[in-house]
């Protein structure tokens, strides 16, 4: 079983729990002749300064700090249009708690306000703290990065542990801020400079201008680690030196040169085509999360589990999920459950939901992927509908509180029906059981095939495979993020509401489904249980299925049987170079082949599920496994391992 059960504890920050966002003491003063229109935003001071004619769709710079230093460029800006806009987040060193200040302006401007969605950060001195961690959280909602001597790496200032003076008092106060020890701080491994293949992978153009002389924030230390380690990743970027002119605070404070050539290159890119489409066109919230509000809203401890295949268990879009939900409500304890197989679709989530999920604790939200496995694996649709609802109504039979996320995630074959005008079956399933059970559904191959014929990226340039490059990890994190800001807003439920469980839509689906442990079966001859299995040929395996018990058979003519009771029965085994091939019947009836090496066995040992029986009478049955004489033309042996029964009943 390959999950991780892990808990997050996040300290050192503030939660907003207001119920929407709320905003106070609404106020327009003059500033250089323009309308600014200041206000607080859940207790924040916020504003946004309004050109004289606002250019269409409304394109915005956002201030990162000390919005009152070398503002030549926002006065050029806001004739051309373009708006500027703040939010007070001072002495918060770039936590995520002000980067919630930025969610929640963000959130205001471009829904209450209309804004366009890709604003221009500007980022002054420590402000590069703040832009860049916001941008990096959100590489698909900037359009470039303007930064002047830039804060790049928080050891360097304000701790000051290289060229650097540093600055001891703001030191003291970050680390309070963040909640480190200084030796935690030094060894802090997410500053600015760091984790930047997102915001590459997007081409967010960066300009930074420096100054050579700067001993408060060394450029070789900030900008230039910076700079060198986007450009590794594909990221565009120019670094221009400020060399005429006063330089002042030792060098960090110097005049800006050809200020009109800077507010070009922010009013192009904050200007450029296409705007994106909304991701909230892809989300389809047949059902709400109230549940899991109520549990927040009222800090008591979330376990959220993942459930899925290999784009589930890999680095991506669950771990900055994971960080999300941690970060934005801080006061609340999430316990976070990786159970995401490679190789696994829907058929193997319904017979392993309870040993890998429900047995694990009470789950209180399940995200829930099968999409791209199911096409891959070839599993018919009528098994996809019938293990899709069996998870859910397993799931919920064993908490009715639980709140359930279904997504439908791309693939190359999902992108080519769309493309013809067709909807792919694996989606048609997932959106026909959301809408039946009442449950948020994202359809993501949707988004993406949209995106890429709106233009906004290509397959094979940016988002590049069914297992997708930190583009489309973005993309998908945006998305599941966007569902639950969506879904995590307005009034506090009244109480946890169990939800009631409609009747099936298939009798037959797999509630019931569950692993028969292999050492039930009876062994006729030729099979031998290993209590730690482990490969003797040296090709790789899965976590969950390598030293674990394993029922296993090498020559032809072994034979083994399992009595059981339920609808449907099938085996979960691991499939090598040396895979066999089995017949089998049920109930003494006709027997039947099914060669076990599948196209991916030659390399890895890989899990493989196989119902062989489905829609059985009630009552008992029994299984009869034979190895056969005859093996695939690529299969090295005869061998069938298997790891567990498949049984869909009590």
């Amino acid at each position: 079983m390959n999950y991780k059960l892990g808990l997050l504890l996040v300290a050192a920050g503030i939660c907003l729990h207001s119920s929407a966002q709320v905003i106070t003491d609404q106020k327009e003063v003059t500033w250089k002749g323009f309308k600014r229109v200041m206000f607080k935003l859940n207790g924040n001071e916020a504003w946004y300064t309004v050109p004289r004619a606002p250019q269409a769709g409304r394109p915005w710079v956002w201030r990162a700090y000390f919005p009152e230093w070398h503002t030549e460029m926002d006065s050029i800006l806001l004739s051309k249009g373009v708006y500027i806009a703040y939010i007070n987040a001072s002495d918060r060193y770039g936590h995520s708690s002000a980067m919630n200040r930025w969610d929640d302006l963000y959130t205001y401007l471009t829904t209450q306000q209309h804004f366009e969605p890709r604003p221009a950060l500007e980022a002054v001195s420590r402000g590069g703290l703040y832009a860049y961690g916001w941008a990096k959280r959100n590489p698909s909602k900037v359009s470039c990065i303007y930064a002047e001597a830039p804060v790049c790496d928080f050891t360097s200032w304000p701790a000051g542990k290289g060229k650097g003076k540093g600055a001891p008092g703001e030191w003291k106060q970050l680390l309070n801020v963040y909640g480190l020890t200084e030796t935690q701080a030094l060894q802090y491994a997410d500053q600015p400079k760091d984790n930047l293949e997102a915001l590459a992978a997007y081409k967010v153009p960066i300009v930074h201008v420096i100054g050579l002389q700067d001993k408060i924030v060394p450029a070789e230390e900030n900008t230039l680690v910076l700079v060198q380690n986007y450009i590794r990743n594909g990221g565009p970027a120019t670094v221009i030196p400020m060399t005429r002119g006063k330089q002042e605070l030792e060098g960090h404070h110097f005049p800006i040169e050809n200020v009109e050539a800077l507010a070009g290159f922010v009013y192009e890119k904050v200007l450029r085509q296409p705007q994106p489409l909304p991701a909230a066109d892809f989300i389809h919230p047949y059902g709400k999360l109230d549940n899991l509000l109520y549990r927040i809203r009222h800090k008591e401890t979330v376990t959220v589990a993942f459930l899925g295949g290999s784009i589930t268990n890999m680095t991506g879009w669950r771990n900055k999920e994971e960080q999300y939900l941690a970060e934005r409500y801080p006061e609340t304890r999430f316990r976070f459950l990786n159970a995401g197989i490679p190789s696994l679709g829907s058929l193997p989530h319904a017979f392993r939901l309870q040993k890998d999920v429900l047995d694990q604790g009470r789950i209180d939200l399940l995200f829930i992927e099968a999409a791209v496995n199911d096409r891959v694996n070839g599993t018919p649709e009528i098994r996809q509908r019938r293990a899709l609802e069996g998870i859910v109504r397993h799931a919920l039979s064993a908490n009715p509180a639980m709140d359930i996320v279904l997504m439908g995630f791309a693939d190359e074959f999902k992108l080519a029906d769309l493309q013809a005008g067709n909807i792919p079956p694996e989606i048609t399933v997932h959106e026909t059981v959301a809408r039946h059970y009442g449950l948020p559904f994202i359809n993501l191959a949707a988004e993406v095939s949209a995106r890429i014929a709106h233009k906004e990226f290509t397959w094979d340039a940016d988002f590049k495979n069914l297992h997708p490059a930190p583009f489309g990890q973005a993309l998908y994190f945006n998305s599941i993020k966007t569902l639950l800001q969506m879904q995590l807003s307005g009034e506090t439920p009244e109480a946890v509401v169990p939800k009631k469980i409609p009747g099936p839509m298939d009798p037959l689906n797999y509630a019931g489904g569950r692993y028969v442990p292999a050492k039930e079966a009876s062994i006729q001859k030729g099979f031998v249980l290993h209590p730690s299995w482990q490969p003797s040929d040296g090709v790789g395996t899965r976590p969950g299925f390598v030293n674990v018990p394993v029922l296993e058979g090498t020559a032809a003519g072994a034979q083994t049987s399992l009595a059981f009771q339920g609808s449907s029965v099938g085996i979960a085994v691991v499939s090598g170079p040396d895979a066999g091939t089995i017949r089998y019947s049920i109930d003494g009836g006709p027997e039947q082949t099914v060669d076990l090496y599948t196209q991916w066995s030659s390399g890895l040992h890989l899990p493989w599920y196989l119902l062989l029986g489905d829609g059985l009478k009630k009552g008992r049955h029994r299984l009869n496994l034979t190895i056969a004489d005859q093996q695939d033309p690529q299969s090295k042996g005869h061998a069938v391992r298997i790891v567990y029964f498949l049984v869909n009943g009590k």
